[in-house]
């Protein structure tokens, strides 16, 4: 069993937009990069969404995703866990990210991702925000989640869709205060 720290966040000053992980794996950690895993879709489905290189050095994508208003994070700022699955990470052990910080900093953030059904519950068991955002949880990006690519990046679609339009029903959306 390992413990696990996650990284700050990945975030510019017209962040609008905020993807949420539970906690890096251990080729993230190793490579200190969100989602280093060279079969986790994240940056494949970066590169569709926001026009950049999902191959480019790991500055240059995380450049791109800051110019589109798009920050990264992870629900958890550390945890214990055996390999790199969230569901080996030990209940007991997980410290939430300080999330009050994040959103005073960086106010234009109004939707959150949930990238993966875990980072969605384990945000909601932890965090208590202080003001109201949209939320909307996606299929996971990782190996782990068997979906097909093509099906991912439909889902993951909505995240560049027109804020001012209604969310696409199959997204399920919630408001929490």
């Amino acid at each position: 069993m390992s413990h696990a720290r996650s990284f700050a966040p990945l975030a510019g000053a017209t962040a609008s937009l905020l993807i949420l992980g539970s906690m890096p794996g251990q080729a993230s950690l190793a490579a200190q990069q969100y989602y280093a895993h060279p079969r986790n879709a994240f940056w494949r489905i970066a590169a569709e969404l926001f026009g950049c290189q999902a191959d480019a050095p790991y500055g240059e994508r995380v450049a791109a995703l800051c110019r589109h208003g798009v920050a990264v994070w992870d629900v958890l700022r550390a945890c214990r866990r055996a390999g790199s699955l969230d569901a080996a990470i030990e209940r007991d052990s997980m410290v939430a990210n300080d999330f009050d910080a994040l959103f005073a900093e960086y106010p234009g953030i109004d939707r959150v991702f949930f990238n993966g059904a875990a980072a969605e519950a384990n945000y909601r068991r932890l965090v208590r925000p202080t003001r109201a955002l949209t939320y909307v949880r996606l299929p996971s990006t990782s190996p782990a989640q068997t979906m097909a690519f093509t099906d991912k990046l439909a889902a993951w679609s909505v995240v560049t869709a027109d804020r001012r339009l209604p969310w696409p029903p199959s997204a399920p959306t919630r408001s929490h205060p």
